[in-house]
């Protein structure tokens, strides 16, 4: 476990020089350059990093993950929710604005978009919801995390998509609060959960559903190369067709909530899952069917090709984006 950034270097260094490893694994953007670095000095060894494409070399497989497409899902229903209960705005709290969160925002402004398009489609009515965001600068500031969230809600968002990782414990705290503050307990400001279901946060309340990133998948996937002797160096791009990303569903909340038993942050009771489930099936009841089944049609056309969801990998390609769907 690195405690630091100072710890990447040495770290894999001191896996490498064992040589009993079958393969080494690298989860995250900023674990890049380490990870190039060593697998230079160890031609022999087989390595995999997530979140980077720009690695090369003949031991090393790359995964990077369309989060646009997830994100777009997430915008969609955010922006639709917030139309349907008269909300102003949709809220996203970002980390470092590096490529990988680009993806993510661009992304959900696309979705959002296309949500309320949609919904002036369905309804006859066109509704302005603007899209308020921030970029910390952190993945690790809880505090900062729930402050960025506190001033969205204060700004009428119908709730805030967590794209800071650790940061969604502050996010979640935020819109649990304004919940108790106002005496209310299902619906609107909602939590949107990044990366793993986080469905089951704060059994099963407020958290309308969360956009996955299966990372899960892309070390499974190096892993399977290995043992089957496929191993191909060169970038895999993981998307909804692939299974690599996608927006949560109930059997999605089951196996959350089994990772939460395992983890010892949910009971292991029936009881205690049932709760999570009914207070999640609920919270999802306050959106109309007729939104979750618009967000379905958007994730058809992303799956056939029909609909194109923008990305951006870099300073440039992100205020297009922003230009293309200001939300402002």
């Amino acid at each position: 476990q690195s405690a630091s950034a100072a710890d990447y270097l040495p770290n894999f260094r001191n896996l490498a020089r064992t040589g009993q490893f079958d393969i080494i694994i690298g989860v995250g953007f900023l674990l890049g350059d380490a990870l190039g670095t060593v697998a230079a000095e160890y031609p022999e060894q087989k390595f995999a990093i997530i979140d980077v494409d720009w690695i090369t070399g003949p031991n090393i497989i790359n995964f990077v993950f369309r989060e646009n497409e997830m994100s777009a899902l997430i915008g969609a229903l955010a922006g639709m929710a917030a139309a349907d209960a008269g909300f102003a705005a949709t809220g996203v709290v970002l980390g470092i604005p590096i490529p990988v969160l680009y993806h993510f925002e661009a992304g959900y402004r696309f979705g959002q978009a296309w949500g309320l398009d949609k919904y002036e489609e369905l309804t006859g009515t066109a509704v302005d919801v603007s899209m308020l965001y921030t970029y910390t600068g952190t993945f690790d500031d809880i505090a900062l995390g729930k402050a960025a969230s506190e001033a969205m809600l204060a700004q009428g968002a119908v709730g805030i998509y967590n794209v800071a990782g650790p940061l969604g414990t502050g996010d979640h705290e935020a819109v649990v609060e304004f919940h108790d503050n106002a005496g209310t307990v299902y619906g609107p400001p909602f939590y949107f959960g990044v990366d793993a279901n986080q469905d089951y946060f704060g059994q099963g309340l407020h958290a309308l559903a969360s956009g996955m990133k299966r990372v899960d998948v892309a070390v499974y996937t190096a892993v399977q190369a290995v043992v089957e002797g496929t191993f191909t160096a060169g970038v895999t791009s993981l998307g909804l067709a692939e299974g690599g990303v996608g927006i949560s569903k109930r059997a999605d909340l089951d196996a959350a909530i089994e990772f939460g038993v395992a983890a010892g942050v949910v009971e292991d009771t029936q009881s205690a899952r049932n709760t999570i489930a009914a207070n999640w099936t609920a919270n999802r009841a306050s959106v109309p069917t007729w939104i979750w089944e618009a967000i379905d049609d958007l994730e058809a056309g992303i799956l056939d090709g029909s609909i194109a969801v923008p990305t951006a990998n870099n300073d440039d390609e992100i205020e297009a984006v922003r230009a293309d769907y200001p939300l402002n």
